[in-house]
């Protein structure tokens, strides 16, 4: 039997900037029954969430703080910016709970080290599609956009039996969400 510590019953949720990660994540919590064991941690972000995705903006000074004291489980730069995942996500797998990060693909091997038996998964999206949900956040610039859908189509590093799923989010975002809560549910069996 494999133990919470190698992740198990992690699921690390990657793609694209506007592929709809978060708005997927919010339609699987309100989908989950009773005290179902999973959770979506929360992330950390030197920046403003602006109440469009579940993270915890920190400066950057406090995020330098609460990483020189282990307070993250997983830290990463993106974009000029540091995301991090709490060491609450190893209490909560050693709980039993299956849970779920908003992850970067970037990071996916340096997750896979932490937590082998973590499944990825990448959330997929039309490029069309893509450039029309960036313009509509309005959080980027028309540069900063063309740089996130170059960033998009480019392949990333999978590490060697790192198991990787895709869920597509061309259509309804409720499929897609479904699609992650069952993966999520089969973590638990």
């Amino acid at each position: 039997m494999n133990t919470p510590a190698d992740g198990t019953r992690l699921i690390y949720l990657m793609g694209a900037s506007g592929s709809g990660k978060d708005t997927l994540l919010r339609l699987l919590r309100s989908h989950l029954r009773g005290d179902e064991p999973v959770l979506v941690a929360h992330r950390y972000i030197t920046r403003d969430s602006g109440g469009s995705e579940d993270a915890l903006s920190l400066t950057d000074d406090e995020f330098v703080r609460r990483d020189a004291l282990g307070c993250f489980a997983l830290r990463w730069r993106s974009h000029g910016l540091r995301y991090g995942i709490g060491i609450e996500l190893d209490a909560w797998l050693s709980c039993g709970a299956a849970v779920i990060i908003n992850g970067s693909r970037a990071h996916l091997e340096q997750a896979h080290a932490r937590y082998p038996a973590l499944t990825a998964v990448e959330v997929t999206v039309d490029p069309g599609l893509l450039a029309r949900r960036l313009a509509g956040r309005g959080r980027e610039n028309a540069e900063q956009i063309a740089q996130r859908l170059s960033r998009a189509t480019q392949a990333f590093p999978v590490p060697q039996r790192c198991r990787l799923m895709r869920v597509n989010n061309d259509t309804a975002p409720e499929i897609a969400a479904a699609a992650l809560l069952d993966i999520a549910r089969a973590k638990l069996a």
